[in-house]
């Protein structure tokens, strides 16, 4: 089965804890909760634009545990293609994740399955990529894999996007083969090896990487929004109004909301802001997959950017 999009990436199982607060190094908090919810960022993304009504499939590995059968079958419930993903002996990916009263959260990743996503498994399932139009990758399964991805991908002609996290340097073999990069402030100071700290600098280190040859950039800044940057504009989105209750997957929220809209209107700006639209949902549920939002959920909710004034 051919679709739009195939997603390169990763699949955890997140144990979530709620907290007052994230503790600081040598700390020791009371938490108040626990939970087991499907995550890891390739899932996440998946689910977010199969959630959205868009035809994706995944490639990536879970391990023959009893998360890996859990994870397969949440990603089926929100309408991935899950016919590639290659279960094998040991654990599938785990990440433990704080979040607190703010809503802020941390976040450790055990790979497990992701690790053994390389080459050889690639090439098993070149018929896939050829048939797809976009190929979306991060950057928790090996680095040598996702270059491999990047340069079949773009020998194939197809439009890469690149969610680079956890942040990692990468060389500029990969960076001149982006066409859609989508960092946060973190993962663009790194990748740029520029100091960022404030809107200028956000700028100066996309134009830095735009000179490299990387096509287009959105670095989204959480509360304060998202910055555009190709060769010939560049433009800062005002975030929406919501009440945070948990930022986890809100990045990934916005990729698949970005490009659902993006696969269908070929318009950056409109789809810039349907992806913060998805995010805006997201960051008001706890949770990862379970708080992606549906198609209906976005028509259906009123929305008001930050600088707006609401009047009754």
């Amino acid at each position: 089965m051919s679709s739009d999009i195939i997603v390169i990436g990763s699949i955890n199982m997140d144990i979530v804890v709620k907290t007052k607060e994230i503790p600081k190094v040598g700390e020791t908090v009371i938490g108040r909760e626990i939970t087991e919810n499907p995550g890891g960022k390739g899932a996440n993304q998946a689910a977010a634009l199969a959630k959205l009504g868009t035809k994706v499939s995944f490639l990536g590995m879970v391990g023959n545990d009893t998360n890996g059968k859990k994870l397969l079958s949440s990603m089926q419930e929100s309408g991935v293609n899950t016919s590639l993903i290659k279960s094998i002996e040991g654990s599938s990916g785990t990440a433990f994740i704080s979040v607190d009263d703010e809503g802020n959260n941390s976040i450790i990743v055990v790979p497990g399955a992701n690790d053994k996503v390389d080459k050889n498994y690639l090439e098993e399932n070149i018929n896939a990529i050829k048939e797809t139009k976009f190929v979306l990758l991060q950057q928790e399964i090996p680095m040598e894999t996702v270059k491999e991805a990047v340069l079949l991908s773009k020998k194939l002609g197809k439009t890469i996007i690149l969610n680079p996290a956890p942040a990692h340097c990468l060389d500029e073999e990969v960076l001149k083969n982006i066409d859609i990069l989508i960092p946060n402030e973190h993962e663009l100071a790194r990748l740029s090896n520029r100091e960022i700290k404030d809107i200028d600098s956000i700028i100066e280190a996309s134009k830095y990487l735009i000179s490299v040859g990387v096509s287009k950039i959105i670095t989204t800044l959480g509360e304060k929004g998202a910055i555009y940057v190709d060769e010939a504009v560049v433009q800062h989105f005002k975030p929406f109004t919501a009440k945070v209750i948990d930022t986890t997957a809100a990045g990934d929220s916005f990729i698949g909301g970005f490009l659902h809209s993006y696969l269908d209107t070929g318009n950056i700006f409109k789809s810039i802001e349907f992806g913060q639209k998805a995010a805006t949902i997201t960051i008001q549920k706890y949770g990862a997959q379970v708080s992606l939002p549906t198609i209906e959920e976005i028509n259906n909710y009123g929305f008001y950017k930050k600088s707006e004034v609401i009047v009754d």
